[in-house]
């Protein structure tokens, strides 16, 4: 549809002329039409008021939990896509199935038009309820919907644009809907492809999680959109038998999901689930060639999830102590999908850089090291570059090097065979290299590791093969290795503490995580951590607070940042939102007024070699300590041991 004028699919049909001269690519004009006759049945009236009071607090609470699946994997996805609109008088808002939102992200300068018609967690944004628009149509039609302008039923909602795409779940069901509103005059031609784009990567999301332990295959036409969101994705039992498909997958086998359900993997690829093991055991496949049941030729890639799978098809030659070892319980897949490098990227220069040089080297077997301070998140970013990862369906297996015993690590990390030693588990035990074959191998703290056993690793990562304790036979792995330290590798190398060689296959590229003290995005960071540690509750910090926070130099960083924020969202009282100073811990203020209380000596002994006269020195010391406390009269008085009368009278007269 072009021209100066589009149609309002109200109940008349009427032609309104658009207010910033440009059209948009709207939903069909029928589909429109379709909805407000809907809404006339609904008994709405387009000048009505709706109800926009949003639902209690418990049970804002209790939606949350009953979508927290949709909203684990949803969550980055909004964010990344938020950061693509951000500053356009846009949202984000994530609903349920039934258009209750369960989430929102916005612009400040537009977070109060929204309000105005609650576009905020715990309203529902039904048909029914709202009229016609995106979010509601979507949810009727099941398909992407856009709705600018007056297009909306109710003229309360004509300052609006949204565009909507539903969510389905890996058996087809509609379990929610992503959304972009904002003001109409804001509206942009290429937001409709970010959301359908964006609702597509939280299926895909929602797919991997479901199926955790069998093989999923990826695939197309063309090998360079495998990875993208145009591949198709399968998945199947260990043996073989067809579970679901994505939606673009369904487009490339060309059944439906019910006539899908008879098929097997060979019945639909040509190729025996057995092949498809073979292939795998090399050290480094390649995309697989495969023609479907109806004659195309596809790409693909498989992941064979778990490490009951991985083992069984590693190698003929594997040991029984490798096949016979139950599997591991599986990680909690929506806390790993939570992890992103996109997600650890919050604004600061630093993270902004290392996350550049981290993402050109994903999928290159190129080793990774990362280095910084104790509590900087090394083990999260470790796992965010196996999330961003080719091996992101393969399992993450991470390794404290400090916390086994030395006489143990060799035997945790390499396996051994019944009978390798006294005291070994009958029928043998996988070694975590083991474990880790097809996905990533995080050996954190690898400062740690014996010299004796650096040699053993060596092997393994230039040979990828593994020796089990007590066998004679070799078995192949494939893995990705990334590397964590606090140490100084390189003074121990100059103390024969560790090897060289192996220091430079590790080290293909060195990252340093910079400690909380250095970053600039502190603020952003407490309010993510917030979030993940209150679920979803609108909990944040003060002001005065946070102004505390910003002055502690956080010796234990991102560890210490997050239990105390834990602790203080335990200490809000009942309705309470904000953490204030009385919710903080002792220890915390503790060193909070040591700092100060060092700083203000320092500063009374320079002011001294500087003041003519000992009031100038009270004068100079006082102000300089309320500014250093945010003009808090009781903070400043603690920290120099006086009264707060004192405080009041020998303070300047002039601001500080």
């Amino acid at each position: 549809m072009t021209g100066d004028k589009t149609v309002h699919a109200g109940s008349g049909g009427r032609y309104l002329p658009q207010t910033d001269g440009m059209v948009p690519a709207i939903s069909s004009s029928t589909m429109l039409d379709e909805s407000h006759r809907r809404c006339v049945s609904y008994g709405l009236s387009e000048t009505a008021r709706p109800d926009f009071s949003p639902i209690g607090r418990s049970d804002i609470s209790l939606l949350v939990e009953q979508n927290r699946v949709l909203h684990t994997h949803a969550l980055p996805v909004m964010e990344t896509l938020y950061e693509q609109i951000v500053n356009t008088h846009n949202m984000v808002v994530l609903t349920d199935a039934n258009g209750m939102i369960v989430d929102a992200l916005g612009d400040d300068d537009f977070l109060e038009k929204a309000n105005r018609v609650a576009l905020q967690p715990g309203v529902n944004w039904s048909e029914e309820g709202k009229g016609t628009n995106a979010i509601g149509t979507a949810i009727v039609e099941k398909k992407p919907t856009l709705v600018h302008a007056s297009q909306h039923y109710l003229v309360s909602n004509h300052f609006l644009t949204c565009s909507a795409a539903p969510i389905f779940s890996h058996q087809g069901k509609l379990i929610g809907v992503l959304d972009v509103t904002g003001d109409q005059r804001s509206f942009h031609q290429h937001t409709m492809a970010l959301v359908r784009m964006s609702a597509q990567m939280i299926e895909n999301q929602l797919f991997s999680a479901a199926f955790d332990d069998g093989i999923t295959l990826h695939f197309h036409s063309r090998p360079e959109f495998i990875g993208t969101l145009m591949e198709g994705i399968a998945s199947f039992t260990p043996s073989g038998r067809f579970l679901s498909a994505n939606r673009i997958g369904l487009v490339q086998l060309g059944l439906p999901l019910p006539a899908l359900q008879a098929h097997t993997f060979s019945s639909l690829f040509g190729m025996p689930v057995s092949a498809l093991f073979d292939h795998y055991r090399t050290a480094s496949p390649s995309l697989l060639t495969m023609c479907l049941h109806n004659g195309v030729r596809v790409h693909a890639r498989a992941e064979l999830r778990r490490s009951s799978m991985v083992f069984q098809n590693v190698s003929h030659a594997q040991p029984e102590a490798a096949q016979a070892r139950p599997p591991e319980q599986p990680r909690n897949a929506a806390a790993r999908r939570l992890s992103s490098l996109h997600y650890l990227n919050t604004g600061d220069t630093q993270m902004q850089r290392l996350i550049d040089k981290v993402g050109k080297v994903l999928g290159r077997d190129i080793s990774i090291l990362i280095t910084g301070e104790t509590g900087t998140g090394k083990d999260l970013l470790a796992q965010a570059i196996h999330n961003d990862s080719p091996r992101a369906g393969g399992p993450f297996v991470a390794v404290n090097c400090a916390s086994i015993p030395e006489t143990l690590i060799e035997s945790e990390l390499f396996g051994y065979e019944d009978g390798a030693f006294t005291g070994a588990r009958k029928k043998g035990s996988v070694g975590k290299i083991l474990q880790a074959n097809g996905g990533t191998l995080f050996l954190d703290e690898i400062g740690d590791m014996p010299v004796s056993l650096q040699a053993r690793l060596l092997r393994v990562l230039q040979e990828r093969v593994v020796l089990p304790l007590g066998s004679s036979k070799s078995i192949p792995v494939n893995v990705a290795v990334i590397c964590a330290t606090n140490r100084n590798l390189r003074d121990m190398i100059a103390r024969s503490a560790f090897r060289e060689d192996l220091y430079y296959r590790l080290n293909g590229l060195v990252v340093k995580l910079p400690p909380l003290r250095e970053r600039t995005d502190l603020e952003i960071v407490v309010n993510r951590l917030l979030l993940a540690e209150s679920e979803g509750q609108p909990h944040k910090v003060s002001a005065e607070v946070m102004r505390m926070f910003k002055q502690h130099n956080w010796p234990g960083n991102f560890r210490q940042l997050s239990n105390l924020l834990r602790t203080a969202v335990v200490m809000l009282g009942e309705g309470e939102a904000e953490i204030g100073i009385e919710h903080l811990p002792d220890d915390f203020l503790e060193d909070l007024n040591a700092v100060a209380h060092q700083e203000t000596a320092e500063n009374i002994e320079r002011v001294v070699n500087r003041a003519s006269t000992l009031e100038d020195v009270e004068a100079t010391v006082i102000s300089r300590s309320l500014k250093a406390h945010g003009g808090n009269v009781s903070a400043t008085a603690r920290a120099l041991g006086v009264s707060r009368n004192t405080i009041y009278r020998k303070m300047p007269q002039s601001p500080v």
